[in-house]
């Protein structure tokens, strides 16, 4: 731990000293009367009053106080691909992401994927962002449904050290009724919240203490002035606009590159909360309420109400006064999380997953959490997530699912769609927050069928001797009366109805290199179920002929081909030999 402590002063004079030589752009570039302290934070002289406006320099968090640790000497365990939670050791758990938030960050990235692809946003950045801000919401201390279990507040910034920014939402989400604070695992002061707030995990609610709502308005905030985060410029520009320091951008892109380079989940709750904070406090200090009186705020992380911060070490939160008079009752253990109170999953009598390869399954994946004594525990957040070569995703393309418990303890993950590859995979279920027994699910996706097939016209198909068909065959393939889109086709000229051995005679495909083929295979339908079929030739055998086309599934159909000298009447002429039972 010494040399960890070491290499942390070293690597941080290195950073500071970066910082230091862009402080004076950086405050060269402000209005009259901003200033940068020595962490390049700007503030503001004479007590001004500052802009909730983002572009007045305040960034998303008031230029709150941030956490100035830097990552760990351990190169981070990579996250494994099989949706399993790695065994964690004291020193990983620092490098760690508590579960729920690393799901949070990368549901935000899926969703920014979609809604604004040209911002290339990683998840690692919001991760990065979401250490700085508040070491993981201390060390990943939220509920099943990403809620913080006390909230985290800034210090009131009421222009001592700190912009000056008057209260601006009657004390809602800080506490305070005189001035703001910063809000919630990702730091956002209440009039930054009011425009940038987000619902990320789809309750109806925009609430900047749940690291899902948090998250998504934090990628929204970054990439809202079109930068690209794939280029340095823009990058940068985006860290700096959620904090106007060159120093916080600093430590921002030290995580960055550190969680860039493979991280791991650890169980929620089990973080390193870090230990140095850019206003020279620690940020060690067990979380109160916060208080609803004017001009205060909880001595929490980061920093408190005082310029004089008096860190304690974390402990767990009494329930129980002390009896007044007598000696003082010892703190009550706290009653144990939905997640903690999980002793393994099962399934929840999910049917057999089958689906044709392009196709929603019919069944959604339902499981259960339960406690030891067999009752269902709501509210716990299990993933869902596909292993296995497969294609197929959930809805939204995605490989991974989560879904609450509800008053039963069942989570039922969302549908999944089959892609084109065939065969069976797994899907792989897990508790988010812990390690506990849970089940595997089979699925198998099966190859694209077709029940029935129809010639698209009635046109006679007729050719005379050496010569080729004037029109060719167009065949349309359905299921279920559905059209029958990518189905496989094979195309075959046989002797007749009864013998279908291949003809050595009559009429006949081309290859690649112009030789004579009487078999196709490799075709299929388009997406609209539709065929056409290459061009039909002839040799010099007269008579009546039949293609027989098939496709996956057992459709079948005949379709007569009839070569015949001009002028001679195609009902006489003889059928070949040896299929005199060839019929129409």
């Amino acid at each position: 731990m010494a040399a960890q402590f070491g290499r942390r002063l070293a690597k941080g004079a290195t950073t500071t000293a970066v910082a230091a030589l862009a402080v004076a752009a950086l405050s060269a570039s402000q209005a009259p009367g901003v200033t940068a302290d020595d962490n390049g934070r700007t503030t503001t002289a004479g007590a001004v009053e500052a802009s909730p406006d983002p572009a007045a320099g305040n960034g998303a968090t008031g230029n709150s106080p941030y956490y100035t640790d830097l990552p760990p000497l351990n190169t981070p365990s990579p996250a494994p691909t099989d949706g399993s939670t790695p065994s964690i050791s004291p020193v990983e758990s620092e490098a760690g992401i508590p579960a729920t938030l690393l799901d949070a960050y990368k549901k935000a990235e899926t969703e920014l994927r979609a809604s604004k692809p040209g911002c290339n946003l990683p998840w690692q950045l919001l991760a990065a962002i979401g250490q700085v801000e508040s070491g993981q919401a201390r060390g990943g201390r939220v509920d099943a449904d990403g809620t913080t279990t006390s909230k985290i507040l800034g210090p009131q910034l009421d222009g001592n050290g700190f912009a000056l920014i008057k209260d601006t939402d009657h004390g809602v989400y800080d506490g305070n009724s005189a001035y703001d604070s910063a809000v919630g695992p990702m730091q956002f002061i209440p009039s930054t919240w009011a425009w940038a707030g987000r619902d990320g995990n789809g309750d109806g609610v925009k609430d900047p203490n749940n690291i899902y709502d948090a998250a998504l308005a934090a990628g929204h905030y970054l990439c809202r002035n079109n930068w690209d985060l794939a280029t340095g410029a823009g990058l940068e520009d985006a860290i700096l606009s959620y904090n106007p320091s060159r120093h916080y951008l600093n430590t921002v892109l030290s995580w960055l590159e550190y969680y860039r380079k493979g991280t791991h989940e650890i169980p929620d709750g089990t973080g390193t909360v870090p230990g140095s904070r850019s206003d020279g406090g620690a940020g060690g200090s067990t979380p109160s309420a916060p208080s609803t009186s004017p001009g205060t705020t909880e001595p929490s992380r980061p920093g408190n109400g005082s310029t004089k911060p008096k860190p304690t070490p974390p402990a767990p939160p009494s329930t129980t006064p002390p009896s007044s008079g007598g000696p003082s009752t010892p703190p009550s253990t706290p009653p144990a999380t939905p997640t903690e109170s999980v002793d393994h999953l099962e399934d929840s009598g999910t049917p057999k997953l089958t689906a044709m390869a392009g196709d929603a399954f019919g069944d959604k994946i339902s499981t259960r959490a339960e406690n030891a004594a067999g009752t269902g525990v709501p509210k716990v957040r299990i993933r869902f997530t596909i292993v296995g070569d497969t294609d197929a995703t959930f809805a939204g393309g995605e490989k991974v699912a989560t879904a609450l418990t509800g008053s039963s303890g069942v989570a039922t993950a969302s549908a999944l769609q089959a892609g084109e590859t065939t065969g069976t995979f797994t899907v792989r279920t897990t508790l988010i927050g812990r390690t506990v027994t849970a089940p595997d699910y089979t699925a198998t996706v099966t190859q694209r069928v077709a029940d029935t097939l129809v010639r698209t016209t009635t046109t006679a198909l007729t050719c005379a001797p050496n010569g080729e068909f004037a029109d060719a065959v167009q065949l349309k393939a359905t299921y279920k009366k559905a059209v029958a889109d990518k189905v496989a086709v094979t195309a075959t000229l046989i002797k007749s109805a009864d013998d279908a051995t291949v003809t050595d005679k009559g009429p006949y495909f081309k290859d690649a290199d112009g030789k004579t083929v009487r078999t196709l295979t490799g075709l299929t339908t388009d997406a609209d179920g539709l065929l056409k079929l290459p061009q039909l030739y002839s040799d010099d055998t007269t008579g009546t002929f039949l293609l027989r086309v098939t496709t996956a599934g057992g459709a079948t159909l005949d379709v007569t081909l009839t070569v015949a000298a001009p002028g001679t009447d195609a009902s006489t002429s003889p059928a070949p030999s040896p299929s005199p039972s060839a019929r129409s």
